[in-house]
């Protein structure tokens, strides 16, 4: 289900409870009352995220450890996942998507082209948004990092680390005009 649907059921439910609680919200006006319903529902959606995600940091862990000196430099998952893992390391882009079945991606990052990250409104609110990453992998031209917290962050860490990697490896762009 995508991030905007959960966001509108629960803000459903949260129209739904002030109406069931008797509570006269009458002496607020409309926008204050969609301003409260909006709040309620932006912080349950992040204590939600908590929640599943004190369930999943044990995944996780198993998921960065390595023996082979690459270092764990992010590792998160999208907003109220409980089936996708990003891991970003100084090497590569690890995703890991499934329940029960495990489907394993590596993107190295010396393959990369081109960052960019997205927020829409809603995302701003909630300090999460979209990493787009092109490059010259065959099997897969872009992967997108979706709903990752602090994206911002995230992009700076993952472009950093692109640039570190192309320098070790003696890699440079070089554009044709």
């Amino acid at each position: 289900m995508e991030l905007e649907q959960v966001r509108n059921k629960v803000k459903a439910a949260v129209w739904q409870a002030v109406a069931q609680s008797g509570v006269n919200l009458a002496s607020l006006s409309s926008d204050e009352q969609n301003k409260l319903v909006d709040d309620i529902t932006a912080q349950m959606l992040v204590v939600l995220d908590e929640v599943i995600g004190s369930d999943t940091d044990d995944q996780l862990t198993r998921l960065t450890e390595t023996d082979d000196g690459e270092q764990v430099l992010w590792k998160g998952r999208p907003l109220l996942s409980l089936v996708e893992y990003y891991i970003i390391t100084n090497e590569r882009i690890k995703v890991v998507r499934g329940l029960l079945g495990k489907d394993y991606e590596n993107y190295e990052l010396i393959r990369i082209q081109d960052i960019d990250f997205a927020q829409s409104v809603g995302e701003r609110i909630l300090d999460i948004g979209d990493l787009r990453i092109k490059g010259a992998d065959p099997s897969h031209s872009e992967i997108v990092l979706r709903n990752i917290k602090n994206p911002h962050e995230v992009y700076e860490l993952l472009r950093k680390a692109w640039l570190a990697a192309r320098k070790k490896y003696g890699l440079i762009f070089r554009e044709e005009m």
